[in-house]
């Protein structure tokens, strides 16, 4: 059946006005002040956007997706994420990781999710490796895995500038940061590298060390929790105004904040005001992961759990709080992460690219409809797909 959403406010996420949007199976037929369907002689599924916004599906490139944790023990390891939980947070596009847990969680445990997501509905991705050095992959080498698996983008979630992480050498995220572009360049992929950045002092030190000194270029590289803490936050400031791409990371607590963490929509707005180019910002949840609190000692005190929902939330805050214009804000989690890993057909509203869409209450920016590869999701705040076992 084809679907055809009429009359919306549509942003490609430029604005484009008010304008019809026909899909043919997984994909976006046709964009138009308007189209007549008097004459198809198939039946046509009508959804009504009149008043209403029609943006890009979200990119959600940092997802626990089967489950994180464990930092306090076997018990607060955090649950694998289901089909609806994204979806009604207007995510049609996921990228998983692994974090801490490199032992219990695996990436052939990992590539098994991704590969049940897309079979429910959603597009799916993933990035091979832990936060540990060396980087454990599937087949044996980071450069075998971004190319012989369809599914593995880069490696990450890899941790540097934290208590937690392998300690690695420059020499050695240089090396690894090499053969995920060789890996990316044999295979057509980004062959992106996701690095956790912690709250040790070193920073991005090892970063702007690797970029200055290697024929490495910046944007193979994306930084991401930018926004955990101030001083980290001016560091990136400095860093993205040399070209380089910035992560924030939505997911948060009330002691995060008061702790020093900024807000993603205010250091969004910051990072605008300073001259950054919004095209090196994204947003990502974390969503699924342990978010740990330690005491002044470094002992594990306390969990929280990342919620995919803060992706849009912190986007629509930028919009409603700190004045961004819409077709601005979204840029964070549709053509900007598409655009760093070279996801063609993602992030963007136009002939030929994909049926991914959510369409928004213009006056809240409150989530209505979702649409995945062509497939009504979420329609008027209801679950019409769920996944297999919810």
């Amino acid at each position: 059946m084809l679907k055809l959403i009429k009359g919306g406010e549509v942003y490609s996420p430029d604005y484009l006005g008010q304008k019809d949007i026909l899909l043919t199976n997984d994909k976006i037929y046709l964009i138009a002040d308007e189209i007549n369907i008097d004459n198809f002689s198939i039946d046509i599924d009508v959804i009504d956007a009149k008043g209403d916004f029609v943006v890009p599906g979200f990119i959600d490139s940092h997802v626990h997706i089967s489950g994180g944790g464990g930092e306090g023990g076997f018990s607060t390891r955090t649950p694998e994420i289901n089909l609806s939980t994204l979806t009604t947070s207007g995510i049609t596009t996921v990228i998983g990781c692994l974090g801490t847990d490199g032992v219990t969680r695996s990436g052939e445990d990992l590539l098994a999710k991704t590969k049940a997501l897309n079979e429910e509905g959603i597009t799916a991705y993933m990035y091979t490796g832990s936060y540990s050095f060396p980087i454990k992959t599937i087949t044996g080498e980071i450069k075998k895995d971004i190319i012989l698996i369809n599914e593995i983008l880069g490696i990450g979630e890899f941790a540097i500038s934290d208590h937690r992480s392998s300690q690695p050498t420059i020499e050695q995220v240089k090396q690894a940061a090499a053969k995920a572009r060789v890996g990316g360049i044999i295979s057509n992929k980004a062959g992106i590298v996701n690095l956790h950045l912690g709250d040790g002092d070193k920073q991005l030190d090892y970063l702007e060390n690797i970029v200055e000194n290697s024929e490495l270029p910046r944007k193979q590289f994306v930084p991401t929790h930018i926004n955990r803490n101030e001083k980290l936050l001016n560091r990136g400031l400095k860093y993205a105004l040399k070209g380089g791409l910035v992560d924030f990371t939505t997911s948060t607590t009330d002691e995060f904040l008061e702790d020093g963490e900024t807000k993603c929509s205010k250091a969004l707005k910051k990072f605008i005001d300073e001259g950054v180019n919004i095209n090196n910002i994204t947003f990502t949840s974390d969503g699924q992961g342990s978010l740990p609190e330690f005491d002044k000692n470094g002992d594990f005190s306390g969990l929280g759990i990342g919620q995919v929902s803060s992706l849009f939330k912190e986007v629509r805050d930028a919009v409603l709080d700190e004045k961004i214009d819409l077709s601005e804000a979204i840029k964070v989690i549709t053509t900007n992460p598409a655009r760093n890993l070279q996801l063609k057909n993602k992030g963007e509203l136009a002939q030929g690219k994909d049926g991914d869409l959510v369409i928004l209450d213009s006056e809240n920016l409150k989530i209505k409809t979702v649409i995945a590869k062509g497939q009504i999701m979420v329609e008027n705040s209801e679950i019409l797909q769920k996944g297999t076992f919810e």
